[in-house]
């Protein structure tokens, strides 16, 4: 797939496009550690289905632009997915797929402009309001989290690039458990990962500085911020991965979840899939997708 540019949010995002360009817009947003390329797959069935299928690279991403002002908090993510959706489709049809970080953008938007997307597909990551008590009441959680602790270390800046982001490598056969990602794509991740600071992993680990505080937020999007643990009105679809060994299954409670999406939630866990489900299972996951966000 050709790399498009556009211009939205003070940031040059560089993205994969699949589908008519006339069709309702389905934006795809990747999460950690990964980029664009994951949802190839998805483009290609949501383009087939009459979507304009969008994928860009998350701020600070490469080929995408660093952050302008540094700031790399959900809100940063929510608002940048708003303005891309409004650059990509003014005022038109859009839904709205987000995998683990790119979920917490999708909640995040969802929630701060109800209005703005008809349907929502979140992969990996529960609602941040369901999920927050859970996560830190779950010792095995805790442990298979403990990336997020040792990045708000400086030491996470020399160690995870060593030796060809070797721990990138390990987060991956420990998220997804029996899966091995094609070599070419790793490599295109971690020359993504390898871009010069302020971008690459400089602004990949940031994402998690600013999550627990590390680095400082930005006042004046506390409210933006807020809306990530807001109800989402859009019909929600969310899947999750029997195997995950990032974010365990035991972390995904239907009865919790369902008061957050008083629009309606439909939940789906994926047998013999771990983290990165749609890589992993395609032929499960992406008719499943398709099927929803045409409803």
């Amino acid at each position: 797939m050709e790399t498009r540019f556009v211009e939205a949010h003070g940031i040059r995002f560089a993205y994969l496009e699949a589908g008519p360009s006339d069709g309702p817009l389905a934006l795809c947003l990747h999460g950690f550690p990964d980029h664009a390329p994951t949802w190839e797959s998805l483009l290609a069935d949501l383009g087939a289905a009459g979507f304009r299928a969008v994928a860009p690279w998350l701020r600070g991403y490469a080929p995408s632009g660093a952050a302008p002002d540094g700031n790399y908090e959900a809100a940063s993510l929510a608002l940048d997915a708003l303005a891309l959706t409004d650059a990509l489709a003014p005022g038109g049809d859009a839904v709205l797929v987000g995998h683990d970080w790119g979920a917490i953008a999708a909640y995040t938007a969802a929630g701060h402009r109800p209005d703005r997307f008809r349907r929502l597909v979140t992969m990996a990551v529960p609602h941040p309001a369901a999920l927050m008590s859970r996560f830190l009441s779950s010792p095995d959680q805790l442990q298979r989290s403990w990336y997020i602790f040792f990045f708000q270390s400086p030491l996470a800046d020399m160690v995870v690039p060593a030796d060809d982001f070797a721990v990138i490598d390990k987060l991956w056969r420990d998220w997804s458990p029996g899966f091995t990602p094609d070599p070419a794509f790793m490599r295109t991740l971690k020359d993504t990962l390898a871009a010069p600071a302020p971008a690459g992993f400089a602004a990949a680990v940031a994402y998690y500085r600013f999550m627990l505080g590390t680095l400082p937020g930005d006042p004046s999007l506390a409210g933006v911020q807020g809306a990530g643990l807001a109800p989402v009105v859009a019909p929600t679809l969310y899947l999750h991965g029997a195997d995950d060994g990032c974010m365990g299954v035991d972390m995904v409670v239907e009865a919790e979840l369902a008061p957050l999406h008083p629009g309606g939630l439909e939940v789906g866990i994926v047998e013999g899939a771990g983290h990165f489900l749609h890589l992993e299972r395609p032929e499960a996951v992406n008719p499943r997708v398709v099927d929803f966000l045409r409803g």
